[in-house]
């Protein structure tokens, strides 16, 4: 099948093997179809498609942006109707939904969170009553007595994997990248992860006065999970002396060494960035043995899997730890900041705006093509979908070689190696 619509972005592409058809009044689950339509009034009126909308993981600046784009796009382009499910997964299980028309989508571009709420949920191991159960054949039986022709989840890594378990099922499924962590495979970047970036720099700036004032060595921990794109932007950006990422293990006495090298040179001050998935060399090294033997299923597989959930529960104080080693190898005083949640809250920027919505708008296009079993991807200046099979179970780290990190060797800025 081929898409012909113009200005779609996958106009002339091939997506035999992608393409799922859905019935407009299939009811395997035995609801009343007609009757729930009816019920629903003006909401399913419409000649177009059925679309529906969640927001899962994590909230991230843009998202409600991105649920105008397709909101705009599938009624006024394409004559759909469009409901909004609430919180993630979960609304979906319980049928807990709005109607998204123009008064709804009017005056949230610029709002920080997601107007539908946002859940961590899986669909295959949701808490139901206190038990983990798999609620995906109650997803699919909402999704038909709603008679939906595409579900469009705006999420991360996580939401990925669960979009594609249910387009595995039966169910048309898109997804739009988003987190702040800039981390999913297959887009050169996220809605989400620009409003952070400069939320963290602007931090960094700040940082940089009181550092001076007091001869300090400030530590500050930005968000980022297992990527290091927001500590090593923001890092860049805002003057840091050392940025400490996850792809790159660091090793206390080599910061050590570089800020007494500052200190010597008639520097009064350091300002250390941090991800918070950065970890200390013989760490690194530990965990990564333990996460191969458990993944061999040897016999020490069960007490190695102990160890590794030990080491990983201490990772929230590594920032700590790591400011109190350097007090002591220095002798200089240091504090900590970290940035928390504040990085994913408030009004979000331009660029995550125009992205979002672009996004959003081709995400719209792709279900009139009947197009689902893909995410949007932004790649060079073109909105691509990618096949969630290639996207799902991976990460966008950063490469040792990027760009930015040789950028920042050449300003002289230390990684901890």
């Amino acid at each position: 099948m081929t898409c012909k619509i113009a200005g779609c972005p996958a106009n002339g592409r091939d997506f035999s093997g992608t393409r799922t058809s859905w019935g407009s009044t299939v009811d395997r689950g035995g609801a009343d179809v007609n009757g729930l339509r009816r019920s629903l009034g003006p909401t399913l009126e419409r000649m177009g498609k059925s679309i529906g909308i969640l927001t899962a993981g994590g909230d991230s600046p843009g998202l409600n942006a991105a649920i105008r784009g397709i909101g705009k796009a599938a009624i006024r382009s394409h004559d759909m109707n469009v409901l909004g499910f609430r919180d993630g997964f979960r609304g979906l299980m319980q049928n807990r939904f709005v109607r998204l028309d123009g008064e709804t989508l009017s005056g949230i571009l610029t709002k920080g969170g997601t107007i539908l709420g946002a859940g961590r949920e899986k669909p295959h191991k949701m808490d139901v009553g206190g038990q983990v159960m798999d609620m995906t054949n109650v997803m699919l039986e909402n999704f038909e007595a709603l008679a939906l022709d595409a579900l469009i989840c705006l999420g991360g890594g996580g939401t990925a994997k669960n979009a594609l378990r249910l387009s595995q099922s039966g169910m048309p499924v898109l997804t739009l990248p988003k987190t702040i962590d800039n981390d999913v495979w297959g887009t050169d970047m996220t809605f989400g992860f620009d409003t952070a970036l400069n939320i963290a720099t602007e931090a960094i700036d700040r940082l940089h006065s009181t550092a001076h004032s007091h001869h300090r060595i400030i530590v500050v921990e930005v968000m980022g999970h297992n990527a290091g794109w927001l500590a090593l932007g923001a890092g860049v950006a805002g003057g840091a002396d050392v940025i400490l990422i996850p792809e790159i293990p660091y090793s206390v006495e080599a910061i050590a060494k570089s800020i007494l090298e500052r200190k010597a040179a008639g520097s009064t001050f350091s300002i250390v960035v941090v991800s918070e998935g950065a970890m200390e060399c013989t760490e690194h090294d530990r965990m990564q043995a333990l996460k191969a033997l458990v993944k061999s299923g040897a016999g020490d597989a069960d007490r190695a899997a102990e160890e590794y959930a030990a080491l990983a529960d201490l990772q929230p104080s590594g920032t700590d730890r790591l400011a109190h080693s350097l007090e002591e190898l220095t002798g200089l005083e240091a504090r900590v900041t970290i940035l928390g949640h504040v990085q994913r809250g408030g009004t979000p920027s331009p660029v995550d705006r125009l992205l979002a919505t672009r996004l959003g708008i081709a995400a719209a296009h792709l279900v009139a093509a009947d197009v689902s079993g893909v995410m949007v991807a932004i790649r060079g200046d073109e909105t691509v979908p990618v096949p969630l099979g290639e996207v799902a179970g991976k990460r966008r780290a950063v490469p040792v070689d990027h760009p930015w990190i040789d950028a920042a060797r050449s300003l002289g800025v230390g990684f901890g190696d």
